[in-house]
């Protein structure tokens, strides 16, 4: 059986990594449920229903073959004008990065535009997205885990330079782990 953790390359076909990756979507736009990967199987949980009143402004996965500093895939938000299903593997230009803080921790999400999307295609950084955008997309973060009484901190959208350091530290980090054998499944 296909792990979407490890056995999808992080690289979309005929495209240069880290300015454009694969994604794996665990939660379409629009939804309340919380679905995470479970390391183990390479399936999606259902890790929770949100508490507050908020839904995913994008949609949400992560870029396999990565791990990020709080130890799990690092994470990614996919603009498209279309809500995409869970476990769909996706081909993104990265356009920036927002990070935040969760329960002490730098927790990165790579911000990215579906390839073949003709609503968010043109954008080459998310300074090119209408302000209203991240004002949506820091709001829901700040509000997603209030009503579980956990503070979250959101910091400026960065440019995507920026991401794609975090993109490569990540697979380094990803791949150092395998060759370790701390990565099983």
């Amino acid at each position: 059986m296909l792990h979407s953790w490890h056995d999808v390359t992080p690289s979309a076909p005929g495209l240069s990594l880290p300015e454009h990756v694969r994604a794996i979507i665990e939660i379409p736009k629009g939804s309340s449920n919380k679905y995470e990967l479970d390391k183990q199987t390479g399936m999606l949980r259902l890790d929770r229903v949100l508490s507050s009143a908020v839904y995913y402004p994008a949609n949400y996965g992560f870029i396999p073959q990565t791990m990020a500093e709080d130890d799990d895939p690092l994470d990614i938000l996919v603009f498209c004008a279309e809500t995409i299903p869970p476990l769909c593997i996706c081909d993104v230009r990265v356009v920036g990065m927002m990070t935040m803080i969760d329960d002490g921790d730098p927790d990165h999400k790579i911000i990215g535009v579906i390839n073949n999307g003709p609503e968010f295609s043109h954008y080459k950084a998310a300074s090119e997205f209408p302000p209203h955008t991240f004002k949506m997309l820091r709001r829901f973060f700040e509000d997603y885990k209030t009503l579980e009484d956990k503070i979250v901190e959101v910091d400026e959208i960065l440019p995507p330079a920026a991401a794609h350091q975090v993109i490569e530290d990540s697979m380094k980090r990803y791949s150092e782990m395998r060759q370790r054998g701390e990565l099983k499944h």
